[in-house]
């Protein structure tokens, strides 16, 4: 695992892989890692797992977030070849071999994440070798920057599709920038028939497409480099639909009313994120991850006078949920259909519901 400030840290390589060059991150994640590899959010990251056991439960057909591994690379400390549990169908290892995923274990896990933590996250590799080739430090080198970098576009769909029950409740338009699946889940829990629309997608067909409401997904990227959805959901939050927004989608929904997004420093990935609701005071326990945050505190988001920021991280201060003043528009930093990931905010749903009901 080489880093692009010519850190490097050795490991195995169970199976052979050619180089993969992308973003390195880090999660707190202490189990999930199956929904973690396949949630789009991580297209285009090479993702550092901080528990130091990984792959002893198995894999399993029902806990993904979408058709494949999305993951650009895994970096493990211990990596279980015999899993054991009851719901496993297969392993980790000829899972994401499958895939073509590349794995390092035997990492200093630790110490790799506390270099991350100090310095940043930043661009990286992995490859096989006794050490860095001058080679692979230049690929590395003209390798791409998630800085102005659109992922939404790789991560979305090529055509919309419907899910949803018969006796839907609700129409719903989502755009999939990067969606997972559970949120599917939940609108279908909910009574609510889903319309998934591509990220490029104009406002005139979500029009035709007579919604009671719209959803923005997940995502990868930088949102700044997103800018064909900007535009959209500027033209479409007018009012006149109720507009939920998730992680991407809620950068998105800040930067269409005016606002800024800035780059994190090495973001914010896992499942035990303090998150304070500035109405009520209560603390939810959230899952998240994402790389960017709208620019703003308790004061408003700056550059959109029409938001007010609802939600605050406890760890940095960061902006985790906004809400706007007059119309049925919000959205939220985190993951509220939390797979994986604790429960606490699952309720966002029920409020995008209740805007449904009082259209």
């Amino acid at each position: 695992m080489l880093l692009e400030d010519g850190a490097w840290f050795p490991g195995t390589a169970p199976l052979p892989f050619e180089p993969a060059y992308a973003e390195v991150v880090f999660t707190t994640n202490l189990s999930g890692y199956q929904e973690v590899f396949t949630d789009p959010s991580y297209l285009g990251q090479l993702v550092v797992m901080t528990a130091p056991m990984i792959g002893n439960y198995g894999i399993n057909p029902e806990d993904i977030e979408s058709d494949r591994p999305r993951v650009a690379g895994v970096v493990v400390r211990e990596l279980s070849l015999k899993p054991s549990n009851w719901r496993a169908t297969g392993g980790l290892l000829d899972w994401l071999a499958a895939a073509k995923v590349p794995i390092v274990a035997d990492v200093d896990t630790r110490q790799l994440t506390r270099h991350i933590r100090s310095k940043g996250a930043m661009r990286g590799v992995v490859a096989i070798g006794q050490g860095p080739t001058d080679e692979i430090r230049a690929a590395l080198a003209a390798s791409p920057s998630m800085d102005g970098l659109d992922l939404a576009s790789a991560a979305t769909i090529a055509r919309e599709y419907i899910e949803g029950p018969k006796d839907a409740r609700h129409h719903v338009v989502a755009y999939d920038f990067g969606m997972k699946r559970n949120i599917l889940r939940l609108f279908a829990q909910n009574r609510c028939r889903v319309t998934v629309v591509p990220a490029d997608t104009p406002a005139a067909r979500v029009r035709e497409l007579k919604p009671d409401g719209l959803f923005l997904s997940n995502g990868p990227g930088d949102p700044a480099a997103v800018g064909y959805a900007v535009d959209t959901i500027r033209e479409l939050a007018d009012g006149s639909l109720p507009i939920f927004g998730i992680c991407l989608g809620h950068q998105l929904l800040g930067l269409a009313l005016g606002g800024e997004t800035v780059k994190l420093p090495y973001g914010h990935r896992g499942g035990n994120h303090p998150v304070r609701d500035l109405q009520t005071g209560q603390v939810l326990i959230t899952s998240q991850n994402h790389g960017f945050a709208v620019r703003g505190d308790t004061g408003g988001v700056r550059g959109a006078k029409a938001l007010e920021v609802t939600h605050l991280n406890l760890n940095d201060g960061t902006v985790e949920g906004v809400r706007h003043r007059e119309a049925p528009i919000f959205a939220v930093q985190y993951h509220p259909e939390a797979s994986p990931g604790p429960h606490d905010a699952q309720g966002h749903f029920q409020q995008f519901l209740q805007a449904l009901d009082s259209q």
